[in-house]
């Protein structure tokens, strides 16, 4: 950075540290450099001149920056148009798929409840039995996740999803034939979907910038949201059929959902890009075909080999440690919640068990729109980040308060559907945080992968909370879930202080990219980590 005096500058670019036009004035052709905001702007459509760079620019990644700051803001749009439309359309399937699963198993327990043709009467299975399927289910979560992010650096994404989709679907197809308990133990304890997440998240951080990601991972979640909207449908569907050609309405549910994911991940492999030319035919103003931008968050050439001494940084960085408690002990608290809301809701005894999955769809639908909402104020990057998280802890334990009390049937409907709606907020919210403090290409894979391998771990413990002995109305599980949700806002609030100068930089760049781009400029500085370094910070500090 320069010592603060004023640059004259050419006319392809704005000297380091210069606000937009606007705010700086323009003296006869030259612009000011006062740098009051710390950042290097340029011009669009132009090339970045070398001067430029050598003044030393935050974060500055010639290889992916200088690509972008050659399109102009339209250019970029439709450039980014073209990324959202390939990228976040299949990744969005994806997750939606890989939701329609785990909450399909929720509302098999209850499908044809109280006859024969009930899951866990016809595989002769406890309560507490079918809890323990939830932990094999996500016992490979918690072992492959980290490894398969690196599997997917050494393959392709196209390939190696696809595999994943094909694997879990042909998973699926087993439990169609099991016929007890121990048999369908196996296909859960092989759940092929592991690695599946963390690599869309990987594969995204590529793309887009960590002040780019909020608003893609609120598209993405509002869509794998729905998937409680067509599980409660598919659900009611296959149990009113249940019985035909001698199949239960279980049977058909796996049957259905595992014939779809084999056919979608087939389908994966051609579609979904792989980071490299697929995107880029956009004619850019002033500049040669060869100079359009690939991936504009792709690893660099030297980063495409895998790097053990990443992982070794990764693991030695705290906020590592504290990001996978925050993850751990949130999902701990409220997966156990969202497995047994389909129960609960047909304990309340409203109506008949297939009607009472229709009573899960509310909460589906406002489980997106507080997402729309949450996700659209922390995008504008007024105000921290964990605020946002924060405030969904306060809702959430509000709600598991009323669950203890159970003051009445319609007050533990209205708690069970506000609690799990603000529950699914959290992941949108969080992701965008943790990018931030993540770099290099096997440090991220690494990282993003550990991360929410063991926060799965609550996929496994959480409902077994939910012990038989406490039901129907679950008030010790309950009180134990908000006590652990109290523990993840104290982690969350220690975690923002060990972050706050990432976090807070973050935010200035996107508000700063906003005006830069009314004006006609690019904001060439990246994220640096000041965080658990001081002085003379690089990029690639990030881990």
């Amino acid at each position: 950075m320069t010592d603060g005096k004023d640059v004259a500058v050419s006319s392809n670019t704005v000297s380091s540290d210069s606000p937009p036009l606007s705010e700086t004035g323009d003296r006869n052709g030259e612009t000011s450099a006062s740098k009051p905001s710390g950042l290097t702007y340029a011009r669009r459509g132009e090339e970045v001149d070398d001067a430029t760079v050598a003044q030393g620019v935050d974060g500055f990644d010639a290889e992916r920056m200088r690509d972008r700051a050659l399109l102009t803001a339209e250019e970029e749009k439709r450039l980014m148009r073209r990324v959202d439309w390939r990228i976040m359309t299949v990744c969005s399937l994806l997750f939606l798929l890989k939701n329609l699963d785990s909450d399909n198993i929720s509302n098999a327990r209850i499908m044809n409840k109280g006859t024969d043709m009930n899951i866990m009467t016809q595989l002769k299975m406890t309560s507490d039995e079918y809890n323990l399927l939830t932990v094999l289910y996500y016992i490979p979560y918690i072992v492959f996740e980290a490894p398969s992010n690196l599997l997917l650096k050494k393959f392709s994404p196209s390939t190696w999803q696809s595999r994943i989709m094909i694997s879990w679907g042909i998973a699926l197809l087993c439990h169609v034939p099991v016929n007890n308990k121990g048999a369908s133990m196996l296909p859960d304890s092989c759940s092929a979907e592991a690695g599946m997440f963390p690599g869309v998240i990987l594969q995204l951080s590529y793309w887009y910038r960590p002040d780019e990601m909020s608003v893609r991972l609120l598209y993405f979640y509002i869509l794998g949201n729905l998937s409680g909207v067509f599980s409660g449908l598919l659900a009611f569907a296959f149990d009113t059929v249940s019985g035909a050609r001698g199949l239960s309405g279980w049977q058909y549910l796996f049957l259905f959902e595992g014939l779809v994911t084999v056919v979608f991940g087939v389908v994966v492999k051609f579609i979904l890009p792989d980071c490299k030319h697929e995107l880029t035919n956009i004619p850019i103003q002033n500049s040669s075909p060869s100079s359009k931008p690939a991936c504009p968050q792709r690893p660099r050439a030297a980063e495409e080999d895998f790097n053990i001494k990443e992982i070794v940084q990764a693991l030695k960085d705290r906020r590592l440690w504290l990001f996978t408690l925050i993850w751990a002990t949130f999902t701990v608290g409220t997966s156990g919640v969202r497995f047994y809301q389909p129960t609960v809701i047909a304990n309340l005894g409203f109506t008949t068990i297939a009607r009472a999955q229709l009573l899960n769809l509310p909460i589906s639908l406002l489980s997106t729109l507080v997402i729309g909402a949450t996700g659209y104020f922390a995008d504008n990057g007024r105000l921290p980040r964990p605020v946002y998280p924060l405030g969904v802890f306060v809702v959430v334990m509000a709600c598991y308060g009323v669950l203890v009390a159970y003051p009445s049937n319609g007050a533990v409907y209205a708690a069970t559907l506000v609690g799990n709606a603000f529950t699914s907020a959290f992941f949108p919210l969080m992701w965008p945080w943790r990018v931030q403090t993540t770099a290099r290409a096997t440090g991220s894979a690494f990282s993003i992968g550990f991360v929410n391998s063991y926060g799965q771990i609550g996929g496994a413990i959480g409902p077994q909370i939910f012990k038989s002995k406490y039901a129907p109305r679950y008030r010790t599980s309950f009180a134990s879930a908000m006590g652990l949700v109290g523990l993840c806002t104290l982690t969350t609030l220690a975690t923002w202080w060990v972050t706050r100068k990432t976090e807070a930089d973050t935010r200035r760049l996107k508000r700063a990219r906003v005006r830069a781009e009314r004006e006609g400029l690019t904001v060439l500085d990246d994220v640096v980590d000041r965080d658990l370094k001081q002085g003379n910070s690089s990029s690639d500090d990030r881990v």
